[in-house]
């Protein structure tokens, strides 16, 4: 069955690598059959966080928060593609994070990290594995770390090496399992 999968883009730089796991997870996961729409802060632009979603009037939040608000609460789950600025996670991913709440709540997500050394950006999803599960979308076991980003995915997001495309499969797997239960879950009610 088709799932909503955003894919939240953690950096905002002018020579990010990061955008080439997107397009590949936004890719892998679209051969699938589920809707994976790029979560993209560098074309949203949001401002630095003033207010939550959640804290304007019915219908005043900027354009790009009642958009993004709108998908979220349609997501069955998250992947969060985020890179590693020094030993954490980049700022860009984190302000785009935490303009909502509710929103995320009873979603699983799935973390891609990636570096261009040898360590693939897990200092940084060891913090965001905290940070997602305060979030109320819990990261799911399994990473999907990419080491030398740069020569592992081109920049349209092909794989160089079949290690990436099989690893990418199973990770998409677990993600699936975890948010088709908490889909089913969700429909019967929540805790609150």
């Amino acid at each position: 069955m088709s799932l909503v999968v955003p894919v939240i883009l953690g950096s905002v730089r002018s020579d990010r690598q990061g955008i080439r796991a997107a397009r590949f997870l936004v890719g892998a996961l679209e051969s699938r059959g589920h809707q994976a729409p790029l979560v993209d802060p560098a074309e949203l632009k949001l401002p630095l966080l003033d207010r939550m979603y959640k804290e304007y009037p019915k219908g005043g939040a900027p354009e790009p928060l009642e958009r993004l608000a709108g998908l979220y609460t349609r997501a069955d789950a998250f992947v969060v593609v985020s890179g590693e600025y020094n030993h954490s996670i980049p700022p860009g991913l984190s302000n785009t994070l935490d303009h909502f709440l509710e929103e995320y709540f009873w979603r699983p997500s799935a973390i891609c990290c990636y570096s261009a050394g040898q360590y693939g950006g897990v200092r940084a999803a060891m913090q965001l594995r905290a940070m997602l599960g305060e979030l109320g979308m819990p990261s799911i076991p399994s990473l999907l770390p990419i080491p030398r980003i740069g020569k592992a995915l081109s920049e349209q997001g092909e794989p160089a090496e079949e290690w990436l495309r099989k690893a990418a499969g199973r990770f998409l797997d677990e993600l699936t399992w975890y948010a088709e239960a908490l889909r089913d879950k969700r429909q019967g009610g929540t805790p609150y």
